[in-house]
Protein backbone atom coordinates (compact mmCIF):
# COMPACT_ATOMS: atom_id res chain seq x y z
CA UNK A 1 0.00 0.00 0.00
CA UNK A 2 0.94 3.72 -0.98
CA UNK A 3 2.78 5.63 1.86
CA UNK A 4 0.67 8.77 1.72
CA UNK A 5 3.25 10.80 3.49
CA UNK A 6 5.47 10.27 0.44
CA UNK A 7 2.78 12.12 -1.88
CA UNK A 8 4.03 15.20 -3.25
CA UNK A 9 0.00 16.52 -4.92
CA UNK A 10 2.05 17.73 -7.85
CA UNK A 11 4.65 20.45 -6.03
CA UNK A 12 8.66 19.72 -6.95
CA UNK A 13 8.78 18.53 -2.99
CA UNK A 14 7.33 16.50 -0.12
CA UNK A 15 3.93 17.68 1.14
CA UNK A 16 2.14 16.70 4.19
CA UNK A 17 -0.87 19.14 3.85
CA UNK A 18 -4.13 17.57 3.71
CA UNK A 19 -5.39 17.37 0.31
CA UNK A 20 -9.26 18.17 1.13
CA UNK A 21 -11.21 18.44 4.10
CA UNK A 22 -9.05 20.43 6.97
CA UNK A 23 -9.20 23.79 6.03
CA UNK A 24 -7.94 27.04 8.02
CA UNK A 25 -10.20 28.91 10.43
CA UNK A 26 -9.06 31.80 7.57
CA UNK A 27 -10.87 30.31 4.46
CA UNK A 28 -13.53 28.85 6.91
CA UNK A 29 -14.67 32.74 6.99
CA UNK A 30 -14.20 33.26 3.32
CA UNK A 31 -15.88 30.48 2.43
CA UNK A 32 -19.02 31.56 4.71
CA UNK A 33 -18.44 35.40 4.03
CA UNK A 34 -18.58 34.76 0.21
CA UNK A 35 -21.02 32.06 0.23
CA UNK A 36 -23.58 34.08 2.76
CA UNK A 37 -23.39 37.12 0.35
CA UNK A 38 -24.24 35.21 -2.96
CA UNK A 39 -27.25 33.32 -1.13
CA UNK A 40 -28.44 36.22 0.26
CA UNK A 41 -28.25 38.36 -2.74
CA UNK A 42 -29.62 35.76 -5.05
CA UNK A 43 -32.84 35.57 -2.57
CA UNK A 44 -33.17 39.41 -2.83
CA UNK A 45 -33.25 39.10 -6.51
CA UNK A 46 -35.42 36.01 -6.76
CA UNK A 47 -38.08 37.56 -4.63
CA UNK A 48 -37.62 41.10 -6.43
CA UNK A 49 -38.42 39.45 -10.00
CA UNK A 50 -41.82 38.49 -8.35
CA UNK A 51 -42.75 41.31 -6.87
CA UNK A 52 -40.97 44.32 -8.44
CA UNK A 53 -42.26 45.88 -10.32
CA UNK A 54 -45.25 45.23 -10.21
CA UNK A 55 -48.01 42.44 -9.52
CA UNK A 56 -48.35 40.17 -11.94
CA UNK A 57 -44.62 39.61 -12.44
CA UNK A 58 -43.36 40.28 -16.01
CA UNK A 59 -42.38 36.88 -17.48
CA UNK A 60 -38.92 38.23 -18.88
CA UNK A 61 -38.19 38.81 -14.75
CA UNK A 62 -38.78 35.18 -14.13
CA UNK A 63 -36.84 33.61 -16.89
CA UNK A 64 -34.06 36.13 -15.62
CA UNK A 65 -34.39 34.25 -11.80
CA UNK A 66 -34.76 31.28 -13.19
CA UNK A 67 -31.62 31.38 -15.59
CA UNK A 68 -29.39 32.76 -12.42
CA UNK A 69 -31.20 30.08 -9.89
CA UNK A 70 -30.13 27.22 -12.63
CA UNK A 71 -26.33 28.76 -12.38
CA UNK A 72 -26.58 28.43 -8.92
CA UNK A 73 -27.12 24.83 -8.79
CA UNK A 74 -24.70 24.16 -10.96
CA UNK A 75 -22.13 25.99 -8.31
CA UNK A 76 -23.40 23.82 -5.72
CA UNK A 77 -23.20 20.79 -7.39
CA UNK A 78 -19.51 22.01 -7.97
CA UNK A 79 -19.02 22.66 -4.41
CA UNK A 80 -20.94 19.42 -3.33
CA UNK A 81 -17.91 17.59 -5.29
CA UNK A 82 -15.28 19.73 -3.97
CA UNK A 83 -16.27 19.01 -0.36
CA UNK A 84 -16.45 15.22 -1.40
CA UNK A 85 -12.71 15.40 -2.64
CA UNK A 86 -13.63 14.48 -6.24
CA UNK A 87 -12.41 17.80 -7.44
CA UNK A 88 -8.96 19.15 -7.10
CA UNK A 89 -8.36 22.40 -4.81
CA UNK A 90 -7.67 24.27 -7.60
CA UNK A 91 -11.32 24.27 -8.92
CA UNK A 92 -11.76 26.61 -5.55
CA UNK A 93 -10.62 29.33 -7.36
CA UNK A 94 -13.17 28.37 -10.40
CA UNK A 95 -15.87 28.01 -7.52
CA UNK A 96 -15.25 31.46 -6.68
CA UNK A 97 -15.14 33.32 -10.24
CA UNK A 98 -18.52 31.96 -10.87
CA UNK A 99 -20.08 32.77 -7.46
CA UNK A 100 -18.55 36.46 -8.29
CA UNK A 101 -20.28 35.96 -11.47
CA UNK A 102 -23.08 35.32 -10.39
CA UNK A 103 -22.88 38.61 -8.01
CA UNK A 104 -22.33 40.74 -10.83
CA UNK A 105 -25.31 39.04 -13.05
CA UNK A 106 -27.95 39.48 -9.48
CA UNK A 107 -26.71 42.82 -9.35
CA UNK A 108 -27.68 43.82 -13.26
CA UNK A 109 -30.55 42.04 -12.51
CA UNK A 110 -31.87 43.86 -9.93
CA UNK A 111 -31.07 47.24 -11.49
CA UNK A 112 -33.29 45.95 -14.38
CA UNK A 113 -36.00 44.89 -12.03
CA UNK A 114 -35.76 48.33 -10.42
CA UNK A 115 -35.72 50.20 -13.58
CA UNK A 116 -32.22 51.84 -12.38
CA UNK A 117 -30.91 54.27 -15.46
CA UNK A 118 -34.23 54.71 -17.31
Amino acid sequence: MDDFTTRTYGTSGLDNRPLFGETSARDRIINIVVGGLTSLLVLVTVISSFVFPSLPPKPLNIFFAICIIMICAAVLVLIFWYRQGDLEPKFRNLIYYILCSIVMLCICANLYFHDVGR
